[in-house]
């Protein structure tokens, strides 16, 4: 891989302080790691923007400034502005289907359901982007998945919070540098 081919990092969310410390924020706290203390800039694609290296690779970091189900808008415009093809794109998305704290990596597949995926692999007609999926697990109980992503990490979670959005940065970190095969050996973590 040349170090001169940028990539484009996306985080998922939803904009504004009212959902900052939400499950589905995951994507976002992943990218603001990455971002560092780096200033975010606004972007006229509907996002905010970092231009950065990460492990000596330019990559652009992103938060769509849409809502998490038309998040796809912004990561297709971001991607024709930088001129990033979609085996250079990754995601960062929160993923109920596996437990809190848990990482999978991915090249492609469905949606799961997952609102900002659907609108993402939409906008770039291709669900072939990379994806760092963020475990979130499980709503406990008969609680309805919408209502679970949208309510803060609990003060259990919070306590490995920092760690895990750590590990996944890093598990990006990775991908840019050594390949998706490389950083699933590291971080992917068994069902």
């Amino acid at each position: 891989m040349a170090e001169t081919e940028r990539w484009l990092v996306v985080g998922l969310g939803n904009p504004g302080p009212k959902y900052a410390g939400n499950r589905h924020n995951a994507g976002f706290m992943v990218v603001e790691a990455l971002a560092g203390g780096e200033r975010w800039k606004a972007h006229k694609a509907h996002a905010e923007v970092v231009e950065t290296r990460l492990g000596g690779v330019p990559a652009v970091l992103a938060k769509p400034r849409s809502f998490m189900n038309l998040s796809g808008g912004p990561v297709s415009a971001l991607a024709r502005f930088y001129k990033v093809p979609i085996e250079r794109i990754v995601v960062v998305h929160d993923e109920m289907d596996i437990d809190y704290g848990a990482l999978k990596l991915k090249k492609g597949g469905g949606s799961g359901g997952h609102n900002g995926l659907k609108s993402a692999t939409a906008s770039l007609s291709s669900p072939d982007y990379l994806r760092v999926r963020f475990g979130v697990g499980r709503p406990p109980g008969r609680m309805d998945p919408a209502a679970y992503v949208l309510k803060d990490f609990s003060s259990t979670e919070r306590a490995e919070l920092e760690l895990n959005v750590e590990r996944a940065a890093d598990a990006v970190r990775t991908i840019l540098t050594e390949g998706l095969e490389r950083a699933q050996n590291i971080y992917h973590t068994a069902a």
